[in-house]
């Protein structure tokens, strides 16, 4: 198959970037339906599509959300904040209604709702920035999963695995740089002298970008000598 380059797809992809400062500008409702629309097209295990999103819309909530997940402001000012939660509640359901039960918590099950919840995430991400938009997960509201589960009403079997800021970006950054092919893909078996070849022996860093958080910048290289 002949190709001009790459798909703009493959762009979008290789061109993401966390996103915390928005505009004002809203995303309309007929956007936010195709990026959910979009979302749902990734694969699901055994298509049981176990995850829901919930779209946060009253201010108090935002702002209860933001407070408990590392006071992060974007939180508060991002057009739209979805939360992405793992799902088997609504599984229980259908199974009910048939005569079954399924038993819910193995670690197979577990593991099942979080990669369909992640990958469905990353759909809506791809999704939005492929339409100009910018975005950033917010993994901090697994710092308080139960306070937030009591603030959206999450019943049983479903529990928030990320929040996600979504809008049209007042600034951009430089795409960071990525571990070269080479470091991550391994041909045929597992080979140890990538480890040691794109790592630098270095302790975390602060920066004032990062206002105090821990960093690991300049940790990866290239290429080097195995010792």
């Amino acid at each position: 198959m002949q190709r001009k380059g790459l798909s703009e797809t493959i762009k979008v992809m290789q061109n993401h970037r966390s996103v915390r400062k928005y505009t004002t500008d809203p995303i309309p409702r007929s956007d936010l339906h195709e990026i959910i629309k979009a979302a749902q097209g990734a694969a699901s295990s055994n298509f049981v599509q176990a995850y829901s999103i919930i779209l946060v819309t009253d201010r108090d909530k935002r702002q209860q959300i933001a407070r408990l997940a590392n006071n992060q402001g974007h939180v508060n000012d991002c057009p739209v904040f979805l939360l992405f939660c793992v799902d088997w509640k609504r599984l229980e359901y259908a199974t009910d209604k048939q005569g079954v039960r399924i038993q819910y918590d193995t670690v197979e099950n577990f593991i099942v709702g979080v990669v369909d919840t992640a990958l469905m995430a990353q759909n809506a991400l791809t999704a939005a920035e492929s339409l100009g938009y910018g975005g950033c997960y917010i993994g901090g509201v697994r710092n308080n999963p139960g306070a937030i589960s009591e603030i959206v009403r999450l019943p049983d079997k479903v529990f928030p695995l990320f929040g996600m800021c979504l809008g049209v970006p007042a600034e951009t950054h430089q795409v960071k740089p990525r571990l070269p092919v080479e470091a991550i893909l391994h041909e045929n078996g597992y080979r140890e002298e990538h480890r040691c070849r794109h790592i630098i022996h270095r302790g975390p860093v602060t920066t004032r970008r990062a206002a105090g958080r821990r960093r690991w910048p300049g940790f990866w290289r290239k290429s080097g000598e195995c010792t």
